[in-house]
């Protein structure tokens, strides 16, 4: 197989491009960067918010992974901007290339669990409520309908993955971003990991290589053609999770009051029922948060 991965320095871009390596697929990198890993084919330069930087890019492949796309909550607020840009905007120019030049490569986009109204202990379908607090969860909910729109009109195919809460790594350090990023930065520097409230809120968290797993899995069954999957997981609450990366390194878990702000754009529990994608691909996770914890230094 061949395929684009446009964002390939990205923490889950670099890891899928890894993972497509192994699996012996001809992987050709796009970013912002110079250069892009040694697991790539090839590497171009490309910025995905100017148009005409899609001159070069070539559309003459299987599949397009477009992994380029700012995350964060009230960041997206700030720099509004750049999430517009980055997320709406080079997803927009990516697909008229792809329309403009006859390439029926399917489009993978990585979506997130900002989408959804949590609902306490309550897992989540993908057809479950919506809610959109910050700018960067419209961005994600604007590329899932841009890409249903390309679809019908144009015959441009595309597979979503909604992602919860990324961890670990297959190499070098980049191990996650995030909730579990932050919470391993703290302790490693002997610093007391601080939480909001309670820390009852729950999340899916999902190791990195059963996330390309399951993108890779999913894209090859042919009852993923313009559809939309939860990636699975385990479910943790963020107090489980802290006070597991706490006692491993001998701090502290510390509760202090929510800011009005972020009290404000709390999303609520937020637990995948990945149940669709798993009656379709049938593979279980080959990760765990416990063991990959343990084995970390």
């Amino acid at each position: 197989m061949k395929a684009a991965l446009i964002g390939a320095n990205g923490y889950i871009g670099k890891h899928l491009a890894f993972y497509l390596s192994q699996k012996g697929w001809d992987v050709h990198g796009y970013g912002r960067n110079e250069k892009g890993s040694s697991h790539l084919t090839s590497y171009n330069k490309l910025d995905v918010r100017i148009r005409d930087d899609f001159d070069n890019f070539n559309s003459e492949v299987d599949f397009v992974f477009y992994f380029s796309g700012l995350t964060g909550t009230y960041k997206s607020f700030t720099e509004y901007e750049s999430y517009i840009d980055v997320n709406e905007r080079g997803l927009v120019h990516l697909l008229d290339k792809l329309r403009l030049t006859g390439s029926k490569a399917r489009v993978v986009f990585p979506s997130s669990r900002l989408v959804y109204k949590g609902i306490e202990n309550t897992p989540l379908r993908e057809d479950a409520e919506k809610e959109f607090k910050t700018i960067y969860a419209i961005t994600k909910w604007f590329g899932e309908k841009v890409l249903e729109q390309y679809a019908a009109y144009f015959n441009i195919p595309f597979s979503v993955f909604r992602i919860c809460v990324p961890y670990g790594n297959l190499f070098d350090d980049a191990y996650s971003y995030g909730t579990i990023g932050f919470f391993l930065t703290k302790a490693k520097k002997g610093e007391e990991i601080s939480l909001f409230g309670d820390g009852r809120l729950k999340r899916t968290f999902t190791h990195v290589e059963d996330i390309c797993q399951q993108i890779y899995l999913g894209i090859l069954n042919k009852d993923s053609l313009n559809a939309v999957f939860n990636i699975d997981g385990e479910t943790y609450s963020l107090k489980e999770v802290a006070t597991s990366i706490a006692k491993k390194y001998g701090v502290r878990v510390v509760h202090t009051q929510w800011p009005e702000t972020d009290a404000k754009l709390e999303s609520g529990d937020t637990i995948f029922d990945a149940g669709k994608l798993q009656n379709m691909i049938r593979q279980p996770l080959k990760n765990n948060f416990s063991s990959w914890l343990r084995e970390i230094k």
